[in-house]
């Protein structure tokens, strides 16, 4: 099981979730046998998921992330649902390109800057609601960011990340949302922008103990944060 924490500050004006997914990334691994930027790709957008699973309201509200890039590991999908169950799927499991310029598994390289997000949400109506994004940068928790800006029209920073070792077992993976309210005044936003510029990578938040409710209390820090809820979250 991997463990997620919500908190929302005193006041109501931001709300964070995180969540850590490490078990859940391993366990995608394990079924797709997905080679290291693949499964941090793959990894990256079912924790996503399973992030924004957790915001639905209906017991059997669920909804689907789909990335189609122009990149070799193909079409990426991830399914989650309000009870915290997640799966995925890769077109291409096993993608062997050179590290970034950074030094690091090319996660837009492997999935490709030109193509589309798209979203649909199962929330029990009579047609699903649907909605498609341009990919932005291919690392995925940008464009995901980018799908609440302009689909939701929500303010929100999603930080997601995946470590891989080197034998391909995952090390460690996690990933964050942290979502504005209506009524957020510019000191808030100015201390949400404040604490995520301090803010290591999310898998070595994870990496080094740190539990989704320390993330979230960082993440709202100088906001008297309080904790709303834990859940479970499983490959299913």
């Amino acid at each position: 099981m991997s463990n997620l924490a919500r908190a929302i500050t005193a006041d109501g004006s931001a709300v964070a979730l995180a969540l850590n997914s490490t078990e859940l990334v391993s366990r995608i691994e394990q079924i797709h046998t997905t080679s290291a930027v693949t499964t941090a790709a793959l990894g990256r957008l079912a924790t996503g998921a399973g992030l924004m699973g957790a915001m639905l309201k209906g017991e059997r509200d669920s909804l689907t992330l789909r990335m189609q890039g122009n990149g070799p590991a193909g079409i990426l999908l991830a399914v989650a649902d309000s009870a915290g169950h997640v799966k995925a799927y890769v077109e291409n499991p096993v993608v062997e390109i050179p590290l970034n310029k950074l030094g690091k598994l090319d996660v837009a390289g492997a999935v490709g800057t030109n193509g589309t997000l798209s979203v649909v949400k199962d929330l029990g109506m009579k047609e699903p609601y649907c909605s498609q994004v341009p990919i932005t940068s291919g690392e995925v928790a940008e464009d995901i960011t980018y799908y609440y800006a302009t689909s939701e029209q929500t303010p929100t920073v999603c930080g997601l990340g995946v470590l891989v070792n080197p034998d391909l077992t995952v090390c460690s993976a996690g990933g964050f949302l942290v979502q504005l309210l209506p009524f957020a005044d510019e000191a808030c936003i100015d201390l949400i922008e404040e604490n995520l510029k301090d803010l290591p990578p999310v898998s070595e938040l994870f990496r080094t103990g740190m539990t989704p409710e320390q993330v979230c209390m960082r993440l709202l820090q100088g906001m008297e944060p309080n904790l709303l809820d834990e859940s479970e979250v499983s490959y299913f």
